[in-house]
Formats: C-alpha cells, structure tokens, sequence
C-alpha cells in the first residue's frame, strides 16, 4: 500500500521557520522525484519545490527561493522541506507528492500524494 504523510505544520510567526517532514513507503523511493505543493483557501494547488531521484537535484518557485530548503534522506524514505523567514503569504496546506519525473512542477505529473499538513503564519 502507497502512503504519503506529511507532518511538521503548525502556527508561526511570520519571520519564523517551520521543517515540514513527508514519510513515504509503497513504492520504491529511489525511483521518484518528490515534490512539495501548497494550496491557500480557495486558490488552486500550487507547485513549491522539487527534488530529483538519487542526485538530489533541487528545483523552487521564486516566491520561496532563498528561505525554503529541500532535502531527502534515502535510507529513511523521507524528504524534508525546511521553511525560514515565513510570511503570512506562504499559509496554506502544504503537500507532499510523488512523481516518476526528477523535476516534475504540475499537478498531473504527480502519482502520489499525502493528504496534506497547514501552515499558518500569523503577521
């Protein structure tokens, strides 16, 4: 059975930082790019980040460049996304997900996904 589970969200203060955490079991981990979306209430899901297969490659949208840092740990079939200098702007229900691509930003290009963890910035 696929799972994907994010935790780590909660309530902060804009400026301060929050390590989103996605667990994933299933399927083989090594083959899958993953990535992080987020969506604001009533506004569409939106991509975050993306990091690649085994070489880690990373990829971010430029509203989180510079303040968001994704990583993953292979052996734990975990990937992290570690979130500075938050602004109310980034509060949302963020998602982890999975995809065969290395670099996938769409909706469509993912197969698996978490049911979602909210962050909340306070200004």
């Amino acid at each position: 059975e696929v799972q994907v589970v994010e935790s780590g969200g909660g309530l902060v203060q804009a400026g301060g930082s929050l390590r989103l955490s996605c667990a994933v079991s299933g399927f083989t981990f090594d083959d899958y790019g993953i990535g992080w979306f987020r969506q604001a209430p009533g506004k569409e899901r939106k991509w975050v980040s993306c990091i690649g297969k085994k070489d880690g490659i990373t990829v971010y949208t430029d509203p989180v460049k510079g303040r968001f840092t994704i990583y993953r740990d292979n052996a734990k079939n975990m990937v992290y996304l570690q979130m500075n200098s938050l602004k109310p702007e980034d509060a949302a229900v963020y998602y982890c997900a999975a995809s065969i691509f290395p670099d996938a930003t769409t909706v469509g290009e993912y197969d698996y996904w978490g049911q979602g963890t909210q962050v909340t910035v306070s200004s």
